[in-house]
């Protein structure tokens, strides 16, 4: 940040070279600028960045084009927008707290409003009458303008109580980015940080100065009401009732917020006299304590809401966008240059994060920075060697999405081989039968189940692997059973077909990162990575129905060996995987 203690230059207030109905408000952490048909809150982020969210204006009513209607109208608006982009620019300001519900954002709404009432309206009524009633003194004029007098102290009061709370100062540091932005467009000036830092934080359309001239016209007004009211002492029992009072003062406020928009309004579009300046003089004057001077970082913010606002209202086609995104082709470019190796697990990562096929990204234009920030969250942990299926919780096997955690081994694409050969062995087999031996994830069982009309029971050791297959499975009538290979398996079936471990023990721990983080258990074949391929051998015949087969996955040297074991079981025939890999074993039960 800097130049903090730049001085203010108040000689540019008034002195303007082009016209704006722009107007603006501070926030947490931001600004609001409001144009005639739009509007766009710019909020600085804990992590430094600006964030932007931008929305159109609904044209106004008739009714609101009426003078005097129209200020109540845009003073109702402006509470309503001002309430809302504090919420929303709280949220990215502070992302940490917990945002406030719509009930009791209302409910602090009514009750900061009701307070402001009290304050600036019942206890000046209260004095008033208190003197009156008290103190015996029943001069009307005099009164009148001691609740004036109380008004306008409590006011001035209230503004430099609040100006010396922290976080109102900074909002008030932003107030003069607001104005020093507005100020420098309507001198013409090119919207730079060092240009805005070199004008005014003081603006004719202030907020302040609108709140003063309420504050001004509200003495008036009541004080005629006063007058008023004394003119019926017969009826004082009525007029003279400080909570009949109240209620008349309340009733009013709408013709004197209306009244004092007309004022602001029209001055902001007169010419600089004597007169007008005059009267300007006492708003410029308060605005001494709800602004103070922006450091550079403040300006940079109030700029960019200032052009978004600009941009949309020169070019109804524009597209608005909300807080936290960005350019999707650059943040999808990014994430690809920091996975060098893997540039397209770039777009796989997009794909969960966005809901797209990966067809579809080239038509996604923005992105919330949420995604953002999540995809680089995953490529983090991918840099770090977590493979990317249990990052995105899924994979993509035989067109099917299986879910995945670190229980289970990830499917593979030679393992859809397998998959696809066991749908073409029972396809046209009624009454079918089929084993899924160390089923993990369950991916094979889901895709037999799927395919064909065969009766699958799907086996592991793994009390984990199996709630896995549990959820891949629901509803697909598989038959779980938790089973050290056979032990725990009973009858005969038409087809046994496993993806066993089969890396041999030694080889393991030499492994790329993404696979050692997969389960042990899942991938260790013991010595020379055939135990279990032993086992099926020995096991399979009891297990068979006649004609039925075994098939399994081997790894890229074993098929010759797993034939040789499966020698007394029957005929065993290979099928290579899309690399011309030696990848499935298929043996057919002697006799079939």
């Amino acid at each position: 940040m800097k130049d903090k203690k730049r001085k203010d230059n108040n000689y540019d207030v008034g002195k303007k070279t082009r016209r704006t109905l722009i107007g603006g408000q501070a926030l947490l952490e931001g600004v609001m600028m409001r144009g005639k048909t739009s509007v766009a809150m710019a909020v600085r982020a804990p992590d430094g960045e600006i964030e932007l969210k931008t929305e159109r204006i609904k044209k106004p009513s008739k009714a609101a084009r009426v003078p005097i209607v129209r200020g109540v109208s845009a003073f109702v608006s402006s509470l309503v927008v001002g309430t809302q982009s504090l919420l929303k620019s709280a949220e990215i300001s502070t992302p940490q707290e917990e945002t406030p519900s719509k009930t009791s954002t209302v409910i602090a709404v009514i009750v900061g409003v009701v307070l402001a009432l009290g304050l600036f309206i019942g206890i000046p009524l209260f004095v008033g009458w208190a003197i009156e009633h008290w103190g015996n003194y029943g001069n009307v004029a005099v009164i009148s303008i001691i609740e004036g007098a109380t008004r306008v102290i409590i006011f001035i009061l209230y503004l430099a109580f609040v100006r010396l709370m922290p976080d109102i100062k900074r909002t008030f540091m932003y107030h003069g980015a607001e104005h020093r932005t507005i100020n420098c467009y309507e001198r013409g000036l090119t919207l730079t940080v060092e240009n805005v830092q070199s004008c005014s934080t003081k603006h004719n359309r202030c907020g302040t100065t609108f709140l003063f001239f309420v504050v001004v016209l509200a003495i008036i007004v009541y004080a005629l009401t006063n007058w008023v009211f004394s003119l019926f002492a017969e009826y004082q029992y009525l007029f003279g009732n400080p909570f009949f009072k109240l209620l008349i003062r309340l009733a009013l406020l709408p013709l004197i917020a209306g009244l004092s928009y007309e004022l602001l309004r029209g001055l902001a579009l007169l010419p600089d006299n004597k007169f007008t300046n005059a009267i300007r003089a006492p708003g410029l004057a308060l605005q001494k304590l709800s602004t103070c001077l922006p450091d550079d970082d403040m300006a940079e913010v109030a700029i960019a809401a200032f052009n978004a606002v600009l941009e949309l209202d020169e070019n109804p086609d524009k597209d608005v966008i909300d807080f936290y995104e960005r350019d999707f082709a650059a943040a999808r470019k990014r994430l690809a240059e920091r996975l060098p190796e893997n540039p397209q697990d770039a777009d796989w990562i997009y794909c969960e994060l966005t809901g797209k096929k990966r067809g579809e990204l080239a038509t996604v234009k923005r992105v919330k920075i949420g995604v953002v920030k999540r995809a680089n969250e995953y490529a983090d942990r991918l840099i770090a060697g977590e493979p990317l299926d249990y990052i995105l919780g899924n994979s993509e096997f035989c067109g099917i999405k299986i879910k995945v955690d670190g229980r289970v081994l990830i499917p593979r694409f030679e393992t859809e081989v397998l998959a696809n050969a066991a749908v073409e062995f029972l396809k046209d087999k009624s009454d079918a039968s089929a084993l899924d031996l160390c089923t993990g994830s369950g991916c094979i069982a889901a895709v037999m189940a799927r395919n064909t009309t065969a009766q699958v029971t799907a086996a592991d050791v793994s009390a984990d692997a199996l709630e896995v297959a549990k959820s891949n499975l629901g509803g697909l009538g598989v038959t779980l059973v938790q089973s050290d290979m056979f032990d725990g398996v009973d009858g005969e079936f038409d087809l046994i077909v496993s993806n066993p471990p089969y890396v041999r023990t030694f080889d393991i721990d030499g492994l790329q990162p993404q696979v050692t983080a997969q389960p042990r258990l899942a991938l260790d074949g013991g010595e020379d990575g055939l135990r279990f391929y032993k086992i099926i051998a020995q096991n399979a015949a009891a297990h068979l129905k006649a004609g039925g087969a075994v098939m399994v996955e081997v790894g890229y040297d074993q098929a010759a060996a797993v034939c040789a074991l499966f020698e007394k079981l029957g005929k065993s025939e290979i099928i290579k995987d899309l690399d011309g890999v030696e990848r499935i074993v298929v043996c057919r039960r002697a006799g079939a």
